[in-house]
């Protein structure tokens, strides 16, 4: 059983929008919700550019809690992926969004989500990554694999092949069921012990998995990593 942690509550705020990846956001999602049953200051919630039902992708449909003009209080702000990632590219009032939140608050993403930030310019300098296994058609002639798209929006970034990566402000996580490690990761950045993690990888059956990936992670500090 975990122990009471002695950091408590952490609020993640997840954007969705139209045609977003459905496991991109649900994955973190859920590692929160199994968390708060040892935590209940946990919190994880989404966030849209207004109060009116998003469809995701395969014409999945979620409410959101709160719009942009709300501007909940957040710890960590996070973009999934997905095919309506092309569109938030040029969708300048996520970028005014993204702009306009705190300094300390964390900005992080799964898969293709990270292309926004790229775009914004905010990789410039820093590692990051992105999906490695391409879609059919992202593996024909004339596609591209997600990391490579990222490369080629932010070549001032440094590519990484890692799981996670965590640039300090900026956290990043390659391929679709990555949130999952994502959402673990938020756990121990927001101050949780390693046993308060693996317990809610363990209740949630996801042990094996865990140990294989945890280690997979990049940490950048002081201009190199770690």
């Amino acid at each position: 059983m975990a122990e009471k942690p002695q950091t408590s509550g952490f609020r993640l705020g997840i954007y969705v929008f139209k045609d977003a990846e459905i496991v991109d956001f649900a994955a973190p999602y859920g590692v929160f919700s199994v968390a708060r049953r040892f935590d209940p200051e946990l919190d994880a919630f989404l966030i849209a550019d207004s109060l009116r039902p998003v469809q995701t992708q395969a014409g999945f449909t979620v409410l959101p809690n709160y719009s942009f003009q709300d501007a909940p209080a957040m710890d960590a702000f996070l973009i999934p992926g997905g095919f309506g990632t092309r569109q938030e590219l040029h969708n300048r009032r996520l970028h005014d969004y993204v702009r306009s939140l705190q300094d300390s608050t964390l900005l992080t993403s799964v898969c293709t989500g990270s292309w926004i930030y790229g775009e914004m310019g905010l990789l410039d300098g820093l590692p990051a990554t992105n999906r490695k296994e391409p879609d059919r058609v992202e593996a024909s002639p004339a596609g591209m694999v997600p990391i490579d798209r990222l490369a080629k929006i932010a070549p001032a970034a440094r590519i990484s092949r890692a799981r996670v990566v965590d640039a300090g402000r900026i956290i990043t996580a390659g391929g679709i069921a990555s949130g999952m490690e994502m959402g673990f990761h938020l756990l121990r950045r927001a101050g949780y012990s390693e046993e308060f993690v693996a317990e809610v990888a363990r209740v949630m059956e996801y042990s094996k998995a865990y140990e294989l990936y945890r280690h997979d992670v990049e940490k950048f500090e002081s201009g190199r990593s770690a």
